[in-house]
């Protein structure tokens, strides 16, 4: 009888067939490795990540080590889980939930890697010293606008300034306020300098970033008085020792709220856009986009410009302008 060849289509067909009964005998292997058979399922939220090893918080606060099957993807701190009970006091969790927001940024090879999750708000902190540099506010600001999570611009180390470098820094800074970003002057050290920050991150899910020496670390430290507690929290949950603060953290805020800190946002790099991609990450940019000439302006030297006419009567910033032609060759800061 003569043997019927099978088209490439059915052979693809086939070889899924065959990947997704590997993977349903492997995870039910691992579910009988781990004595979670039967058990049944709790939601969580990832508090820090190591290796393969993730603490996990649920409802009543309480952390569990769990591991995670391979083939749930690249589980980040903020993530919601579902996960089971396991032998002695670990679990493994066997879902992952569908994200409302993702911070990621591009790695060597031009992957997106996931950094943290199901954040609402982006806290981007400046300081006089070093030099604020606003390519590097513009790019954490496009990100936020690209995720849809709120932006508040924090001025770290206020209590150094006198009142005329108050004045300049406001200034130049004036521009972000008008287009609806809130800039917050704080201090670590001063009493009741750091009532706008707690105010912004109150009941929200929140990360800081920015650039090196503004501070961040001893921000932190004045915002979680108990973070030694929830450290040690963790440690002792995990068995992975107080190193888990190397890695992304997720701390709960004495007032509500909850803040991630990563440090994996001192150098940030800004996903690859495309023109129109760009364009929604500067807000101010929306009412003229409709009005340029050309529908593929790329608003650096077209004729019948809105953006460049808009610049030109100041409904938005040079810099700015500058700073999305720049993104948009790929230039880095």
């Amino acid at each position: 009888m003569t043997r019927r060849r099978l088209s490439d289509r059915q052979r693809v067909r086939i070889s899924a067939i065959q990947d997704k009964r590997k993977a349903r005998f492997e995870a039910q292997a691992a579910d009988t490795a781990t004595g979670a058979i039967g058990k049944p399922l709790h939601e969580g939220t990832v508090i820090t990540r190591h290796g393969r090893n993730l603490a996990v918080e649920d409802g009543d606060g309480r952390l569990t080590i769990c591991q995670f099957r391979q083939n749930l993807g690249h589980i980040v701190c903020g993530d919601q889980v579902l996960w089971q009970p396991a032998q002695g006091a670990t679990g493994i969790v066997t879902a992952l939930l569908p994200r409302d927001s993702q911070l990621a940024r591009p790695d060597f090879s031009g992957r997106e890697k996931p950094l943290a999750a199901n954040i609402d708000q982006l806290a981007v902190l400046m300081a006089p010293r070093p030099t604020p540099v606003r390519y590097l506010l513009d790019q954490y600001l496009v990100t936020a606008e690209i995720i849809g999570v709120r932006a508040v611009i924090a001025m770290t180390k206020s209590d150094t300034l006198n009142a005329a470098e108050r004045a300049e820094l406001r200034q130049r800074f004036a521009d972000y306020e008008r287009i609806g970003y809130p800039v917050l002057e704080i201090s670590a050290h001063n009493a009741g300098g750091l009532e706008p920050i707690r105010a912004a991150l109150h009941d929200r899910s929140s990360i800081l970033v920015g650039q090196s020496g503004v501070g961040k670390s001893s921000l932190v430290k004045a915002l979680l008085p108990d973070r030694e507690v929830q450290v040690g929290r963790i440690s002792e949950a995990t068995g992975l020792g107080r190193h888990t603060t190397s890695s992304a953290t997720l701390y709960r805020l004495p007032g509500g709220g909850s803040l991630i800190d990563s440090p994996g946002v001192r150098s940030f790099r800004l996903s690859k856009l495309d023109r129109s991609g760009l364009e929604q990450g500067f807000r101010e940019f929306a009412p003229f986009l409709s009005q340029c000439r050309f529908h593929n302006c790329t608003h650096d030297h077209e004729p019948g410009c809105a953006i460049r006419a808009a610049v030109a009567a100041r409904h938005i910033e040079p810099q700015r302008l500058e700073n999305f032609l720049h993104m948009l060759r790929g230039g880095t800061a």
